[in-house]
């Protein structure tokens, strides 16, 4: 299994294709398939079928976004940027920014 330097809840810019330089929030990752859902970020357009509950018709939907095209965005310096690991002594391992240096949780 891949381990990825991007979390839930992280603040990612598309880096590559349709969506370049759209910002968003990290709602899912999934493994496996190298990909990230991103709020707000590539929009497709799904056809829908009549339920009981819910009528049918076209839906927008956020669709998984490639692990290789979107970045993390320092919180500080509001950049993108390949965040380094650092160890811990306590045994932890901390993200930090490349350029400001400063720690991402």
């Amino acid at each position: 299994m891949v381990k990825f330097k991007i979390r839930k809840k992280d603040k990612v810019v598309v880096i590559a294709g349709r969506d370049r330089g759209k910002t968003g929030e990290v709602l899912k990752i999934y493994p496996g398939k190298r990909t990230a859902l991103v709020g707000k970020v590539n929009i497709v357009t799904k056809h829908k079928k009549r339920t009981q509950t819910a009528p049918g018709g076209l839906q927008k939907m956020e669709a998984p976004v490639d692990y290789s095209n979107i970045m993390l965005l320092c919180p500080k310096c509001e950049k993108p940027i390949r965040p380094k690991l650092e160890k811990l002594q306590t045994g932890e391992t901390m993200r930090s920014c490349r350029k400001c240096g400063e720690t991402i949780l």
